[in-house]
């Protein structure tokens, strides 16, 4: 017994804090994924929305640090009934996911792994029933080497993950799992490859014979019934079709996207800002210096945006900015860079910089 709760600690504690890394280099990911849950369509919890954030790095350290102490044999007792609890809300959430199909990807290993919801839940299934065995038998995990040195860890291990949280809110990840990362090119990661599995429906007709509601399958074909008057048809997924890794990417002016024109370019600079109002107008002064030397060298500079061009344009004339805005989908501008505004750099569609406005002055072109 006891060395199958030795592997059953390692095995648990090296999954939380994997899963509390790739989450801790990007929380503003699980700031994102939190603001889905609290929505009114979800859970309904709006009014923790402002606290989204603060929220995802409390429970990004709490993941990470029950999974070290759990490791290095820190507060056994405390380490795995704190294991208990989260996991019950982590199953909670992933459940609720699952079975209303809300918050599809939520973010358990944050980009690095994308699961299923249902993959998810049944993840954190093992994991609860493993971790409820640690709860009972929390007397036979000792320190690794002694109580101070794993109280000396624990606390070394806080203090870096602190410091890695400040870092990476006031730049950038310092690990980039998305598909925008540097070196990867836009228009490759919109393709869709010939072989790649399409997704299945299931159509179910609604007609009405003989003045009552019946239900049928494509296969009955409903319109050939003489007499059926068409009420209803409701499409369900059976199947997922590939869904590339960029998706939902435009670069849009006047409702005419530019995408596959300006993926071309070899000197393309562009200051991304998802919402006009979030942005922070600090960062304006050093980026206008950016984008004017910048023009001047033979890049072509965009901003792009989800706001309104009425909105971008009392910035630019408040700033005096010296480029235009391309339209674009919230949820990919926050998925390309986590910063308000961040600025990207593109050869020919390949992303081969990235920075947020605090490091503007330094950029070198």
């Amino acid at each position: 017994m006891k060395f199958i709760i030795q592997i059953i600690r390692f095995l648990v504690g090296i999954t939380f804090v994997f899963s509390g890394f790739v989450k801790l280099v990007d929380p503003l990911g699980s700031m994102y994924k939190f603001q889905e849950y609290f929505g009114a369509d979800v859970l309904n919890l709006t009014f923790l929305d402002p606290y989204a954030l603060e929220f995802s790095i409390i429970l990004i350290l709490a993941e990470l640090m029950l999974g070290v102490m759990l490791l290095v044999g820190y507060k056994s007792k405390f380490t795995t009934y704190s294991l208990l609890l989260l996991i019950s809300v982590f199953l909670f959430l992933t459940w609720y996911s699952a079975f209303y199909n809300k918050v599809t990807d939520c973010g358990c290993f944050g980009d690095a792994i994308t699961l299923t919801t249902w993959e998810t839940f049944y993840k954190n299934v093992v994991l609860i029933a493993l971790i409820f065995g640690l709860v009972l038998k929390h007397n036979l995990i000792k320190p690794l080497i002694s109580a101070k040195i794993a109280q000396k860890l624990t606390i070394f291990s806080l203090l870096i993950s602190v410091s890695i949280v400040v870092y990476v809110l006031n730049y950038l990840p310092i690990i980039d799992f998305r598909p925008y990362a540097i070196g990867k090119n836009i228009t490759e990661g919109m393709l869709v490859p010939d072989n790649a599995p399409k997704a299945v429906y299931k159509d179910t007709w609604t007609y009405k014979v003989n003045g009552e509601n019946k239900k049928f399958t494509t296969e009955e074909k409903p319109w050939q019934i003489e007499g059926a008057v068409f009420v209803d048809r409701k499409t369900e997924v059976i199947e997922e079709g590939y869904t590339p890794p960029i998706h939902d990417f435009t670069m849009e002016i006047d409702g005419e996207d530019l995408s596959e024109q300006l993926l071309q370019e070899p000197k393309l600079l562009l200051v991304v800002m998802y919402n006009l109002d979030l942005s922070n107008a600090k960062g304006l002064g050093a980026i206008k210096e950016l984008t004017d030397k910048a023009k001047k060298d033979g890049y072509k500079v965009y901003a792009m945006s989800a706001s309104t061009n009425e909105d971008f344009l009392k910035l630019k004339s408040a700033h005096n900015l010296n480029f235009d805005l391309l339209f674009c989908d919230e949820t990919t501008l926050k998925t390309m860079i986590r910063a308000n505004p961040g600025i990207i750099k593109l050869n020919q569609g390949t992303v081969v910089g990235k920075w947020s406005w605090r490091s503007a002055s330094k950029i070198i072109l």
